[in-house]
């Protein structure tokens, strides 16, 4: 019996309380929140950078700017040379990672406690005095480009993602990709990239999130000392950009080198906005989790193992975002069987749920496991940081996610019902399918539906 179904729901209230009692906040007079979450069960502490900058605030010709950056934020300052950022959270016994998404730019490092000051006095550099030197930026363009070459032009999902996306969204930043179009990387400067990190970098446009074995009197006093001196700065307004109602099926075939075919069927879907007044997203939550939550879901029992449509099959739905939301169905078919017979099978339980909806045991089991990975997560101090600061980057408050999790647990079986007959719907869909070609004897990446 999994853990899981093993959590008395008595319990919540409890967990919920208990996981997020402590994190403390401060804003200095630059304007940059510090966020800190205490944890005693390891002498270490997370240090995690977040600038309120993604591939959404980039413009046509300069895709690709923002992940650009966050290469170059490793090349140096007057007072630390290229490649030794790194090299200084190594020596000090820790990790570090950097990643840039649609919303968000950000930088982690996970040390021993005694190392924090260390980088915090790093990022703070860093975060003012960076070096965006043309030959360094020359190097690094070349490895964006490779980075492009290897995870997308040459992994055949990525690539029927990437058009996929671009057909989906016609107006709103999102169509463009993270890494950016290879042209536009192609005719970066460095002067595009120093422009970028001079407009956004700035201290009120960024906010540190840390965990761990720590005292927040005493992080907040860091904090004052190492990013209190750095000027804050006038950002750019941030006009609205609404995506256009999409009034018809939209579909895109890509051709390319694979062993299988890629279904990916898109629904424009609900992000969450205000965590007491919007319900639609936590029903779509749920129904994510009854569909494709588990080994036992229906997509897996259904379409995997007892009809054998389909080799792979799952579903996407991120509910935080700043831009507009996306629900994804995606797999391969079964050898025997076609992408237009997955197609099929997949509306069939789609309909299945829209008709009969979704039982009180599958919605108990899909409540019991979302819980019990809250749970896990707080094993993690990263995963911690990881949370509050993805919530923040999405305009919902760090101290609204035990609010969050108590509304998923109040989602019904009706409510569930009803976000699948509404948005389930052609008009809002766009279909994506990868036609494999024959490899040529070269060795590439299989087409398998993964998670995006």
């Amino acid at each position: 019996m999994r853990l899981q179904q093993l959590i008395p729901f008595l319990l919540v209230p409890w967990l919920l309380t208990a996981a997020h009692a402590n994190p403390y906040e401060m804003t200095l007079k630059n304007g940059m929140r510090v966020i800190v979450k205490e944890d005693r069960r390891a002498p270490t502490a997370v240090q995690m950078v977040w600038y309120r900058v993604g591939s959404v605030d980039e413009v046509d010709g300069t895709s690709g700017v923002a992940h650009v950056l966050e290469h170059m934020m490793f090349k140096g300052t007057p007072s630390v040379g290229p490649g030794e950022f790194n090299k200084r959270v190594a020596a000090a016994g820790g990790r570090d990672n950097a990643f840039t998404s649609r919303d968000y730019t950000a930088y982690c490092q996970q040390v021993p406690k005694e190392k924090l000051e260390e980088m915090m006095q790093l990022e703070a550099d860093r975060m003012r005095h960076l070096n965006v030197d043309a030959k360094e930026f020359e190097q690094e363009i070349k490895v964006v480009m490779e980075e492009r070459r290897m995870r997308t032009d040459d992994n055949p999902q990525s690539k029927l993602f990437e058009q996929m996306t671009a057909v989906a969204f016609q107006a709103h930043p999102y169509r463009r990709p993270i890494i950016g179009w290879m042209n536009d990387l192609e005719t970066m400067t460095a002067a595009d990239a120093k422009a970028w990190y001079d407009t956004w970098y700035v201290p009120n446009n960024a906010y540190a999130v840390i965990t761990g074995d720590v005292d927040h009197h005493a992080v907040f006093a860091l904090a004052e000392k190492y990013y209190g001196p750095l000027e804050g700065r006038a950002l750019p307004v941030r006009k609205a950009q609404t995506e256009p109602t999409q009034e018809g099926v939209r579909k895109v075939s890509v051709k390319a080198p694979a062993e299988l075919p890629v279904l990916i069927m898109g629904y424009k879907a609900p992000v969450l906005r205000d965590v007491e007044k919007d319900s639609e997203p936590y029903a779509l939550d749920m129904l994510s989790a009854i569909l494709d939550g588990h080994d036992a879901a229906r997509f897996n029992k259904k379409l995997v193992r007892e009809n054998k449509v389909a080799l792979s099959v799952g579903i996407d739905y991120d509910g935080t975002a700043r831009g507009p939301g996306m629900l994804y169905l995606h797999g391969s078919p079964s050898e025997g069987k076609t992408v237009a017979d997955l197609e099929a099978a997949l509306r069939a339980e789609i309909a299945h749920v829209q008709k009969d909806g979704v039982s009180e045991q599958e919605l108990k089991r899909a409540k019991a496991q979302l819980l019990a990975s809250q749970v896990y997560k707080l094993d993690s101090m990263f995963g911690q940081a990881m949370e509050i600061g993805q919530n923040e980057s999405a305009g919902i408050p760090y101290q609204k996610i035990s609010r969050m999790l108590e509304k998923l647990q109040q989602v019904t079986a009706a409510e569930i019902q009803a976000v699948a007959q509404k948005y389930f719907n052609d008009d809002a869909l766009t279909i994506g399918v990868l036609d494999p070609q024959p490899l040529d004897g070269k060795a590439r990446r299989p087409a398998v539906a993964t998670r995006h």
